[in-house]
């Protein structure tokens, strides 16, 4: 029996984002508009494809090709005759559904593969009986060759997406290890080149390592043959379609747009950071647009190395009762960023105040959508020039809803709150997450001149009182820190927000107040123990590695409150009612503004000093101390992770509209929210260019 995380259910939750009321009330302009970058986001989004696996484009194209000659509905009765079970013919709906969702067969939230829940040989058989065989065999034929071992493989390694022999990865070649990743940074950091749009390649040149970087470029640009022991900068795309239109300029509602717009153009054409880091610059300044939108090589989850950044983009529509509670907090943020436990010289000299809205999304592409978002991602640009804060509204309003029956590893009298107010209190977890954690926080720099942005004489460690170290030229963050990156920063901004979320001014300006406020204080925090629990599923004990940064996150947020003690939160090994292993998590509400806000103020502390500082030794023990899955201390977490997964729930899928243009008019096209659906969606997006699709993904 294969284990069934490695499986997406038959009763997966697929749920329609509705964006339908925010876009009708969108002018025609704004509807062209959004159209024209959603296309440019879709097509671009095909680039994840290439970053997750050496099979998924193919996949992809072979998914493509059968849906586009028969719809999931069609297909069903070719599947029977095939010889397929109803459960086995929606175990490969489900599949197919998740290859879209996730864009490569790998879970975008915890990178652990997924293979079809049926046998091999009917889902060949069922590719064979289809239309699109019928019509192209030999081309049907040769897809299927490629892909479909990998497709069913669970082979170790294969697993999980990883490093050298801890996983799959396609941001390296399968000969790199951490070694060479450390390498090339430094060589590229040499040069003034970014690592966040490229892949790295070792090849072996009479005994001495040559190493080829991929840029993501619409063109290819000039190439260095030569073979040093140093890496070559040997530049080849690997993004060969220039989908971003000028169309895009004809509907910009505004100078700032459409200079984004350009400068977006010129990275992708070729492959420049710098016109992309340009293009964000005017994307700041375009304050309060009804039609917001960000697209580019973002987040650097994925990237075993922490540098390189996934392809995403989104165009969403301003919800606008909700965004007047988020001014409100960007409002507040000077009188709140002094309650943050560290000294005034480790804050941003001056908060850029940043627009902070609430859209609906009606694009996103990549390889999942997120609850909310802080970008751009450029610590240059943040510390000195600003940022912004999106919470995806729709996204929120059914990603989390949760049915009780489902509700694990709470005590009953828990999960009744918990359900009523898990919405409202991640609303304010995400808003202070994203604008206060991300948003705050100074990092201690020397730039090329020599000149410091602090003062050495005045400002020493409150840890250590000893002066403070700091970033170097051309370090940042992700270079710096690596590895640890992104988990870390996801932590340091979810201790941001379980700390203010605790000031009433914050729980007033959402709405709430006394005993209702009391009660979104208690169910924020008991969600932040649950679900560093919950993470544990995204452990992996052979490779002793954490495969989701937000969840490791929370995980190490569990550690430091069970460390706290004084009984603040419990957690128990019990037998549930099935007679299985079950666990138990309890949490004291009267201990919260006590125990739990003096262990978070110590941690927060801790975390912010080393982030300043550039302590990446520091650091990492800090934070590998507390990531740290065993089975000895107070608790067995390994066996609890085994627990975890006998009882995990499958994260959600979402359905996304299309749009297309009518005459001189832009329609939107809905879809249900079922595995049909959004298989349906994907179709229909990609519908008139098969060729493109396929030769770009190739």
């Amino acid at each position: 029996m294969v284990d069934s995380q490695y499986y997406l259910p038959n009763d997966i939750g697929v749920s329609a984002l509705d964006c339908g009321e925010a876009f009708r009330l969108l002018s025609p302009q704004e509807k062209m508009y959004a159209h024209y970058l959603s296309r440019a986001a879709w097509y671009g989004g095909l680039a994840v494809l290439l970053q997750t696996s050496p099979e998924s484009a193919n996949i992809f194209v072979l998914l493509q090709k059968i849906f586009r000659k028969q719809t999931p509905a069609q297909l069903e009765q070719v599947a029977t005759a095939a010889g397929l079970s109803a459960e086995e013919y929606q175990a490969f709906l489900v599949y197919a559904a998740g290859l879209y969702a996730n864009m490569g067969n790998y879970k975008s939230f915890g990178d652990t593969k997924f293979i079809p829940n049926l046998p091999k040989e009917k889902l060949e058989a069922l590719m064979k009986a289809s239309q699109a065989f019928q019509e192209q065999p030999a081309e049907m034929e040769a897809l299927w060759d490629s892909c479909s071992c990998p497709l069913f493989s669970l082979e170790d390694k294969q697993k999980q997406l990883g490093l050298g022999d801890k996983g799959i990865t396609t941001y390296f070649s399968g000969n790199c290890c951490l070694e060479d990743a450390e390498l090339a940074q430094k060589f590229l950091d040499s040069k003034k080149l970014s690592a966040y749009n490229t892949r790295l390649f070792k090849r072996d040149n009479g005994g001495k390592a040559c190493y080829e970087v991929r840029l993501a470029s619409a063109v290819q640009k000039g190439q260095n043959d030569s073979f040093t022991q140093e890496p070559s900068y040997d530049v080849k795309p690997y993004c060969t379609r220039d989908r971003f239109g000028m169309k895009n300029l004809a509907y910009a509602a505004n100078e700032n747009q459409r200079k984004m717009l350009e400068e977006y153009r010129r990275s992708f054409t070729f492959g420049s950071v710098d016109a992309h880091k340009e293009g964000s610059r005017y994307w700041i300044k375009d304050k309060g647009p009804i039609v917001e939108s960000y697209i580019g090589f973002i987040e650097s989850y994925r990237d075993p190395f922490g540098s390189r950044g996934e392809f995403e983009g989104f165009v969403a529509v301003v919800n606008k009762a909700m965004s007047e509670r988020f001014a409100k907090l960007v409002g507040s943020a000077e009188v709140l960023l002094p309650e943050l436990p560290w000294p005034r010289e480790f804050e941003k000299d001056t908060f850029l105040k940043p627009d902070f809205t609430s859209l609906d999304v009606l694009t996103f592409a990549g390889s999942g959508i997120p609850a909310g978002i802080n970008i751009p991602n450029y610590d240059d640009i943040r510390q000195s020039e600003g940022f912004k804060n999106v919470s995806l509204g729709n996204v929120l309003a059914v990603a989390y809803a949760t049915q009780k029956e489902k509700l694990t590893f709470l005590e009953e009298e828990d999960k009744d709150l918990f359900i009523k107010w898990k919405g409202p209190s991640f609303e304010v977890q995400v808003g202070l997450h994203e604008l206060l954690g991300h948003g705050s926080g100074k990092l201690f720099v020397q730039d090329d001149k020599g000149k410091f942005n602090f003062d050495k004489s005045k400002v020493t460690n409150p840890e250590t009182g000893e002066p403070v170290s700091l970033f170097l030229h051309l370090e940042t963050w992700d270079s710096k820190f690596s590895t640890i990156a992104s988990s870390y920063e996801e932590c340091r901004a979810e201790c941001v927000g379980l700390y203010l979320c605790l000031k009433n001014q914050v729980l007033s300006i959402f709405g709430h107040d006394g005993q209702d406020a009391e009660d979104v204080v208690y169910v924020n925090w008991l969600s932040m123990v649950r679900a560093g629990l919950l993470g544990l599923e995204f452990y992996t004990p052979e490779s002793k590695s954490w495969r989701q940064a937000h969840m490791q996150a929370r995980f190490v947020i569990l550690r430091v409150l069970l460390e706290a003690g004084e009984g603040l939160v419990g957690l128990e090994e019990v037998t549930g009612q099935d007679g299985k292993p079950d666990a138990r998590i309890t949490l004291d509400r009267s201990k919260i503004h006590t125990v739990g806000k003096n262990a978070i103020h110590r941690f927060l502390c801790k975390l912010q000093v080393l982030k300043s500082t550039a302590d990446v030794e520091g650091g990492r023990a800090l934070y590998d101390g507390y990531s740290t899955v065993s089975d000895s201390g107070a608790h067995n977490f390994l066996r609890l992770r085994e627990t975890v997964l006998l009882r995990k729930e499958a994260r959600k899928m979402f359905v996304q509209a299309n749009t297309r243009v009518s005459g001189d008019s832009v329609e939107l096209v809905e879809y249900e929210g079922s595995a049909a659906g959004l298989i349906q969606s994907f179709t229909e997006r990609f519908q008139d260019e098969a060729s493109i699709i396929h030769s770009t993904a190739k």
